[in-house]
């Protein structure tokens, strides 16, 4: 299963993630949403050169020009309520994509555990189409897997791609544990999980820092 971690090759998500990190730019929810959207049109860039292409004709005012285009249109879908922002980055670039939302999130027990629950799932037939996931932080990808799970019991993809910003190395070894025929992509990858399962250093809590503090925890 490819694992790629985009901050191996010096490029501009380089500067968008030094900024959507840094505690006193995150202020500015405005810019952190903006640079969550350009990693999420970046990831989508980088994803599309793995997709199935085929050739086509195209008429121009001077002649024909022989083109690839993508042989279908992927299923691009969103974990609420962090992914969104990735996920509208996404669809920049698969702009005719269909769409997938899955309310996914940690439900906390009293004694600082917690299980993942699902609420909801909207999607279309996933049957041998390629979906990509998008979710800015794969922290223990408990979530994740159980998430995919779920979505398998309504199709099978032709193939997986899951894309976040930053990925923790555990959670990237739970996930290929345990669905080995996906993929990953990530901004970065950091090597640590604190005591409550966040990613060190990580950022903090996408949503929170996208759309303000929830009360739910």
């Amino acid at each position: 299963m490819p694992v790629v971690d985009l901050s191996q090759t010096n490029s501009l998500v380089s500067q968008y993630l030094s900024e959507i990190r840094d505690i006193d730019i995150q202020k500015d929810r405005h810019r952190f949403r903006k640079n969550m959207e350009r990693c999420g049109e970046i990831l989508a860039y980088e994803i599309s050169k793995q997709l199935p292409y085929k050739k086509i004709d195209v008429t121009t005012p001077l002649g024909t020009a022989h083109v690839s285009v993508l042989k279908e249109q992927p299923v691009v879908g969103a974990i609420l309520r962090a992914g969104v922002i990735l996920h509208q980055g996404m669809l920049h670039f698969f702009d005719h994509a269909d769409n997938a939302f899955i309310s996914a999130y940690r439900k906390h027990r009293q004694d600082g555990s917690f299980e993942i629950a699902l609420e909801y799932l909207s999607c279309p037939s996933l049957d041998g189409r390629v979906l990509i996931l998008a979710d800015p932080m794969l922290a223990t990808g408990k979530s994740m897997v159980t998430t995919l799970k779920e979505i398998y019991r309504h199709g099978k993809p032709a193939h997986t791609h899951i894309a976040c910003v930053i990925a923790a190395r555990p959670g990237i070894e739970w996930v290929t544990g345990h669905l080995p025929d996906v993929s990953i992509w990530a901004c970065a990858i950091d090597e640590e999980l604190n005591a409550h399962s966040y990613i060190v250093p990580g950022l903090g809590d996408a949503g929170d820092l996208s759309y303000g503090e929830k009360m739910q925890r």
